[in-house]
């Protein structure tokens, strides 16, 4: 039986990016993403919102680059695949699901942001025209679907936590 584990997220980050790194060097940050619905309320014909908070990490490259051009407002496009730990905290255990994300796209800029920076396809296209590999190509089996990419997170203690600041 086949299964799939993919998420894509277009929302704008809740507050900047949080870049680490572990005991081999590797960048790994994290964002929050919210994503909003709006409906009429049909009862009362009142606009309506709920807006859900995401949690993303990413590796290497990609984590570097969040890192350095993202900040709080800024709109963004991320696939990646669910994965859920589990913690202890005060004696209780508790679950925190995450998006580990292997391809991002820039697709807006925060207001007042004039940076000039576009992505696209993976690619960051600085003013001047210098492209910067963003992420990785995730290599193809020969029956062109996409392999897993590797486990990541790991070699590093990290601390999760529910509550998301903002």
């Amino acid at each position: 039986m086949a299964s799939l584990n993919l998420m894509q997220v277009i929302g704008n980050l809740g507050r900047d990016p949080e870049t680490t790194y572990t005991q081999s060097g590797t960048a790994v940050t994290k964002i929050t993403v919210a994503t909003s619905e709006v409906w009429n309320d049909k009862n009362t014909g009142e606009k309506r919102e709920k807006t859900e908070w995401h949690r993303i990490t990413f590796f290497g490259k990609q984590a570097e680059t969040i890192g350095r051009y993202m900040s709080k407002g800024s709109q963004i496009y991320v696939q990646g695949k669910l994965q859920t730990s589990q913690y202890e905290k005060d004696g209780i255990t508790r679950y925190s699901t995450d998006i580990i994300a292997n391809h991002f796209q820039f697709i807006g800029s925060k207001q007042g942001d004039n940076s000039g920076f576009q992505q696209d396809s993976g690619m960051i296209t600085p003013p001047g025209g210098f492209q910067q590999q963003a992420g990785f190509q995730q290599p193809q089996n020969q029956s062109g679907f996409q392999q897993q990419a590797p486990e990541a997170g790991t070699g590093f203690a990290q601390k999760q936590d529910d509550d998301i600041p903002f």
